[in-house]
C-alpha cells in the first residue's frame, strides 16, 4: 500500500518513541538543502544538526541529502517527504497553539490565503483593512495559487487557510460562495469588432490571450466555450489576470476577463470590454478550506471576516449568492 506521492505507509511507527524535534530538523534540512543553512535557521550548531541528520537517515534508511559536487541534493524519498514534513509540522503547530476560544485583538496568528491577482484586486485591501482593525497583531499572507496548487488543493489547505476559486474545480473540501461576477470579452480599443459587434466567428478567428490554459487548468468561461464547440486559437498564456490588458492593447488579440476587474482598471488601458457572444455562465467566487478546520475558532473567524469583506467590497446585493444554505462540503 502506498500513501501520498507513493511514499510507503505499510511500516507502523511507535509515535511515543519518536523525538518531535526530529520533525523540525527534517523540515529545515529539506527546505534549506544544506546542513549549514538549516542549523543557522534553527539556531543550532552544525555538529548538533549533523547528528539529527544521521538519526533521520537511520530511521528512513535513506541518505535524504546526497552531496553532488559542492552542493546537497534531495534524494527521491526526500523530495516526497519535503511537503509531508511541512504539512506535519504545521499540524503539530496548530495542535499546540490551539485555544478554547479566539481573541482577534491579542492574536499573533499569520493567515495565509491562496489567491489569484483578480481576488487580490477585488478583496485584498478590504480583507487587510478589517484584519488591521480587528486583529492588529496578525499578519496576512497573500500567496499566488497556480494549477499545480489547485491540483493538490487538499494537501495545500493543510498549511494554507483558504483558497479562492470558482466552484467546479475541487471536491472533498468545504466551501462558501462569496459574490457574483460576470465574464466579458476584452479587445483593443481600436479593434474593428468594437464597432462591428463581436460574433462567435470572431472568437474562432482572433488570436487569444488565455489564463490558466491547460488540460486541467482553465477558466469556467473558457471551458464553457469548448463545450459549445468553440476552439480558441491560443497565442499567449498567462497566469496573471492583471497582465491581460497589456497583452491585448494595441493587438488583434482577445481575452476573457471578470467584469469587476475591468471596472477597477485605469481608463487608459487601451482595451474595451464587450459582451460575450455566447452564454459564458455565471461566475461565482468562492473560498475553500480543509474540512478539518470546520470547527476551528480561528479559522471560523477568518471565514466570517472574508465574508464580511466580500459584502463590503462588492456590495450587499451582488455578494448575496442565492440560494445559500450555509457552508458546503463538495463531494
Amino acid at each position: 500500500m502506498t500513501g501520498i506521492s507513493g511514499v510507503d505507509t505499510v511500516r507502523s511507527v511507535n509515535l511515543a518513541s519518536l523525538d518531535l524535534n526530529l520533525l523540525v530538523s527534517l523540515d529545515a534540512l529539506l527546505q534549506q538543502r544544506s546542513v549549514t543553512r538549516a542549523a543557522a535557521q534553527m539556531g543550532l550548531s552544525q555538529p548538533a544538526l549533523s547528528a539529527s541528520l544521521a538519526r533521520l537517515r537511520r530511521h528512513f534508511g535513506d541518505e535524504l541529502l546526497s552531496r553532488v559536487g559542492n552542493e546537497y541534493r534531495l534524494t527521491p524519498l526526500a523530495v516526497q517527504l519535503r511537503e509531508l514534513a511541512r504539512i506535519a509540522l504545521s499540524g503539530v503547530e496548530r495542535v499546540f497553539t490551539a485555544q478554547p476560544g479566539f481573541d482577534p485583538a491579542s492574536s499573533t496568528r499569520e493567515f495565509t490565503l491562496l489567491v489569484s491577482d483578480y481576488v487580490v484586486a477585488v478583496l485584498g485591501d478590504t480583507v487587510a483593512g478589517l484584519l488591521a482593525e480587528e486583529a492588529p497583531h496578525t499578519r496576512l499572507r497573500l500567496s499566488a495559487h497556480s494549477p499545480a496548487i489547485v491540483d493538490r488543493a487538499e494537501q495545500a489547505l493543510l498549511t494554507a487557510d483558504l483558497l479562492f476559486l470558482p466552484p467546479g474545480f475541487l471536491t472533498d473540501l468545504s466551501r462558501r460562495d462569496l459574490y457574483r461576477d460576470e465574464w466579458v470579452c476584452v479587445v483593443a480599443a481600436d479593434n474593428p469588432v468594437v464597432d462591428a459587434g463581436l460574433t462567435v466567428g470572431d472568437l474562432e478567428t482572433l488570436p487569444w490571450v488565455a489564463t490558466y490554459h491547460g488540460p486541467t487548468a482553465s477558466t469556467p468561461a473558457a471551458r464553457q466555450m469548448r463545450m459549445l464547440g468553440i476552439e480558441p486559437q491560443v497565442q499567449v498564456v498567462t497566469e496573471s489576470f492583471l497582465t491581460v490588458p497589456a497583452l491585448v492593447s494595441g493587438s488583434d488579440r482577445i481575452a476573457l476577463l471578470q467584469r469587476r476587474l475591468v471596472d477597477l482598471l485605469p481608463l487608459n488601458t487601451g482595451i474595451r470590454a464587450l459582451p460575450c457572444p455566447f452564454d459564458a455562465g455565471p461566475l461565482i467566487e468562492a473560498m475553500w478550506w480543509h474540512p478539518v478546520f470546520d470547527d476551528d475558532p480561528e479559522h471560523a473567524y477568518l471565514r466570517d471576516l472574508v465574508s464580511r469583506a466580500a459584502r463590503l467590497a462588492v456590495g450587499e446585493q451582488s455578494a448575496g449568492i442565492h440560494p445559500v444554505d450555509g457552508d458546503r462540503n463538495d463531494k
